[in-house]
C-alpha cells in the first residue's frame, strides 16, 4: 500500500474574539471550583499561519513583530524565550525536517482580543494538517489550550481558544476540565446592527495578563469575599447576555457589557488603566449604550456599543488616543489547508 504523501506547504486561519460577559469566570480555579460562563462572539481580525516544509534551519516568524528565531534542529526547541507559542507546538506536535512557520495576527499584540488564543489554534490546526491528523473543533480547541496553557505555561482561561475554534457566537460553560458549548443565533439584522454600532477601541496599551491573572486567582484562594461575589456575578451575567442578544435587545446589551465592567473592576486595583478612564469618560460624553475592557483588562481594548451617533462615538474614540478597529463577525472558526 502506497503511503499518503504529506503536505510541503499548509495554511491555517483562526478568528479572534469580543468577551461580551462572564470573562475570567474560565479561569482556573474559579472555573473548577464553582464552574464558569463566558458569552463571545468571533471576530474577523484573524490570526495567519503558514508552514512550509524544507529549508536549511528551522525558521520561526512573527511577521506582525518581526521577531525570528532560527535554530540547526528540533533541539532549539526549547521552553522559554522569543516565539514561546510556536516553540511549544512544535514540541507538541513535531514535524520531520527543517521548515519555516510564519505567524500574523490582525489584533494588535496584548488588545485583549484573544490574539494568543487564536494563534493556538491556528498553530495547532496548521500542523495536525501536516501530520494529517484528523480531530474535531472540541478536541483543536482542547489542544490549544493545551499548548498555551501546559506547554507554554502561560496562566489562563479557556474562552480564547473555544471561541478561535469553534467561531459565530456561543454560551460556553466551564467545569473543568470539561466544556459546554451553547450556540447563539442572532437574527440577522440584530447582528448586522450589533457590528454597526460597535466601536473597539486599542489604547495603545499592550499588556501581559498573567500577570492579572495570578492576582485575581490568588484573592480567590484566599476567600476574598468581593473577588468572589464578582466571580459569581460575572458567571450570572453571561446568562442575561445570552437572553439580550436572543431577543435582539440593543439597549440591552450595552447595559449589561457596562454591569460586566463593573463587577470585573471589582477584582483587581490595576484593572482599569488612566488611558481606560480617559476613553470611558470621551465614549460617555458621546452618548453610548455601554461597554467594558476586552479581555482582562488592565490595558488592551475596550469596546462600546454607540446610541445613535455612531459617527460621533467613532471621533470620540480617536480624540481620546484610541485606534478604532474594524468589527465583523466571523462565522467561521479555525481551519486548515
Amino acid at each position: 500500500m502506497r503511503r499518503r504523501e504529506l503536505p510541503t506547504l499548509v495554511r491555517a486561519t483562526a478568528p479572534t474574539r469580543l468577551d461580551f460577559a462572564g470573562a475570567w469566570t474560565d479561569v482556573p480555579p474559579f472555573s473548577a471550583r464553582e464552574g464558569g460562563a463566558v458569552v463571545n462572539g468571533a471576530i474577523e481580525l484573524r490570526a495567519e499561519v503558514r508552514l512550509e516544509i524544507g529549508g536549511p534551519l528551522i525558521r520561526l516568524e512573527a511577521e506582525d513583530t518581526g521577531v525570528v528565531v532560527e535554530c540547526v534542529n528540533a533541539g532549539g526547541l526549547i521552553a522559554g524565550g522569543p516565539l514561546e507559542l510556536h516553540k511549544a507546538a512544535l514540541r507538541m506536535f513535531p514535524v520531520t525536517g527543517n521548515l519555516t512557520l510564519r505567524t500574523r495576527s490582525a489584533a494588535p499584540p496584548g488588545s485583549g482580543l484573544g490574539g494568543s488564543g487564536a494563534l493556538d489554534v491556528g498553530l495547532v490546526a496548521c500542523l495536525a494538517r501536516a501530520r494529517d491528523e484528523h480531530w474535531d473543533t472540541r478536541e483543536l480547541a482542547e489542544h490549544a489550550w493545551h499548548l498555551e496553557a501546559v506547554e507554554a505555561r502561560l496562566p489562563g482561561g479557556r474562552q480564547d481558544q473555544q471561541a478561535a475554534a469553534y467561531g459565530g457566537f456561543n454560551r460556553f460553560t466551564f467545569r473543568d476540565p470539561d466544556v459546554g458549548v451553547e450556540p447563539i443565533t442572532l437574527a440577522p439584522a440584530f447582528a448586522d446592527a450589533l457590528a454597526r454600532h460597535m466601536v473597539l477601541c486599542y489604547t495603545g496599551e499592550t499588556r501581559v495578563s498573567a500577570a492579572t491573572i495570578t492576582r485575581v486567582a490568588t484573592a480567590y484562594e484566599k476567600g476574598d469575599r468581593t473577588v468572589t461575589g464578582a466571580l459569581r456575578a460575572l458567571k450570572d451575567l453571561a446568562g442575561d447576555m445570552t437572553d439580550a442578544l436572543r431577543a435582539g435587545d440593543l439597549a440591552g446589551v450595552g447595559r449589561i457589557l457596562s454591569r460586566n465592567w463593573e463587577r470585573q473592576l471589582e477584582l483587581d486595583a490595576g484593572m482599569r488603566t488612566p488611558a481606560m478612564a480617559r476613553l470611558e469618560e470621551a465614549l460617555a460624553r458621546a452618548g453610548v449604550l455601554g461597554g467594558k475592557a476586552a479581555g482582562a483588562g488592565a490595558g488592551g481594548s475596550m469596546f462600546f456599543l454607540a446610541g445613535d451617533d455612531v459617527a460621533g462615538a467613532i471621533d470620540a474614540a480617536r480624540q481620546a488616543g484610541a485606534t478604532v478597529l474594524p468589527v465583523q463577525w466571523a462565522s467561521e472558526g479555525g481551519r486548515a489547508w
